[in-house]
């Protein structure tokens, strides 16, 4: 594998001199096959020129345009980060982020990450920022994030200024519960106060410790209670009433600006998000929703956004694991589902779940055990196996731009793809061949065409100008 990820990377980087330097009316390609022979491996360019029409076709229409993309990305978790900071040699750290998170024809570009507000199942104990029962949180410490997750995000921001952050916290601090614990339990009505003021905390000292909240979510997976992980229960109707009279309110009061993204849950309760949405002083401060990939289907995210064309909606996580260990068949899923998928229907943003995990699936407290990351660190080694998602996200973090917007596409029988438009006027189309047998076909637009085939079980970016 490291052999392969050599070529691979002298590939990409040739790849990207061409995109940056366009000659010709011509296409950078870059593909991924779920055998593995290729791995976001640069193919020949393909040559545009006018001519009719002849077969399947992929038609690209730049006039019409669709959502702006924050971007592509994976979670900066407690694990991730302790990894990160303290299983790599220094130089082996830096490298690794530059990968994610550079964009210097090798980097995969990621400008969307994720951090946990004290902890989750993928941190190394159970905690959160104020584990004092004090409702002026006279206790309150960013202190443990400050640790490992905060210097990881300030130097993926240093290699990627554009790099936005979001912020959920998997429970309130114990004492503001009916369990009086971090696992299971609801939050307590007398301490939405408390737990405003939390927020408002939270994002200050963030920010002074240089990471910004440009989203946050008040909630987890706000209709699951785990028994081994801190998690909280919090019905529609009683987050609309956190939010409209409570941190909205305290945010707005405070000149802070972060967006606030409703539900962080499951695409099988749409009626969630939508009761919150119904509640006409909550909507005033919920920029848009969020979602997850373990319950439902993507469509979901349309039937939400249909009804509230103004909110937005980002996918906030989804993890690869041992249920689905084949490379190619997750790697098509995860392609055709959340990179084309939930694009299609409206996310701006698009993350998966951990960054980096160990080779043992952790390090967690509690909850998934056979999770996969982004990558994989050796604890003992420090050595970095790039998993399936990687190649998955790397095929739209890498060429697919912030402040990109994605445009119409018309995919003939047997394959599925998205578009974009990036800032400087490149195109960006991402096309998946989930068959058994190779597609031949033209890209398209305007009067020009360009002809290429997919092969079996593949996915493919395609740039021109």
């Amino acid at each position: 594998m490291r052999g392969v990820t050599a070529a691979l990377l002298a590939l990409s980087a040739a790849g990207c001199a061409t995109l940056a330097e366009p000659s010709g009316p011509s296409a950078g390609a870059w593909i991924t096959s779920a055998d593995r022979s290729a791995l976001l491996t640069a193919a020949s360019p393909l040559v545009f020129a006018v001519r009719p029409e002849s077969g399947p076709t992929v038609t690209v229409d730049p006039t019409q345009r669709f959502q702006t993309m924050v971007g592509f990305g994976a979670s900066v978790t407690d694990a991730s980060a302790h990894l990160i900071q303290t299983r790599l040699s220094e130089p082996a750290r830096d490298g690794l982020l530059k990968e994610l998170f550079g964009r210097d024809g090798q980097g995969l570009g990621f400008s969307f990450t994720r951090v946990t507000v004290g902890a989750s199942d993928f941190s190394l104990d159970h905690y959160s920022l104020a584990d004092t029962a004090d409702p002026e949180l006279k206790d309150f410490s960013t202190a443990r994030m400050e640790e490992h997750v905060f210097p990881t995000v300030r130097a993926a921001l240093a290699i990627n200024p554009d790099l936005k952050v979001m912020a959920s916290p998997w429970s309130a601090p114990g004492w503001m519960k009916t369990s009086n614990s971090l696992i299971t339990g609801q939050l307590k009505p007398e301490h939405y106060p408390a737990y405003a003021d939390y927020w408002r905390l939270y994002i200050r000292s963030a920010s002074d410790h240089g990471v910004p909240t440009d989203y946050l979510s008040i909630q987890n997976e706000p209709d699951f209670e785990p028994d081994s992980y801190p998690g909280m229960r919090w019905p529609p109707a009683d987050r609309a009433r956190f939010i409209g009279q409570h941190l909205g309110p305290e945010l707005r009061a405070a000149g802070i600006e972060s967006q606030i993204l409703d539900w962080d849950h499951n695409w099988d309760q749409p009626e969630q998000p939508l009761t919150v949405l119904a509640d006409p002083v909550a909507r005033e401060y919920v920029s848009g929703v969020a979602w997850h990939c373990y319950g439902g289907e993507v469509g979901a995210q349309s039937t939400v956004r249909d009804a509230h064309p103004d909110k937005d909606v980002f996918f906030t996580e989804c993890s690869g694991g041992e249920w689905s260990p084949d490379f190619g068949d997750s790697f098509v899923w995860t392609m055709k589902t959340l990179i084309i998928g939930s694009v299609e229907n409206w996310a701006r943003g698009v993350l998966m779940w951990n960054l980096a995990l160990d080779e043992n699936y952790g390090p967690h407290a509690g909850g998934c055990g056979d999770c996969r990351g982004i990558v994989t660190i050796d604890s003992r080694t420090g050595e970095v196996t790039r998993n399936q998602e990687y190649y998955t996200f790397g095929h739209a973090s890498r060429f697919v731009m912030p402040g990109a917007v994605r445009v119409a596409s018309l995919e003939p029988e047997g394959l599925d793809g998205v578009a974009f438009v990036n800032p400087d006027g490149s195109r960006v189309l991402i096309a998946l061949n989930e068959g058994t047998e190779p597609v031949q076909f033209d890209i398209a637009e305007g009067g020009r065409r360009a002809a290429t085939e997919l092969p079996p079980r593949s996915a493919a970016t395609y740039v021109w100008r």
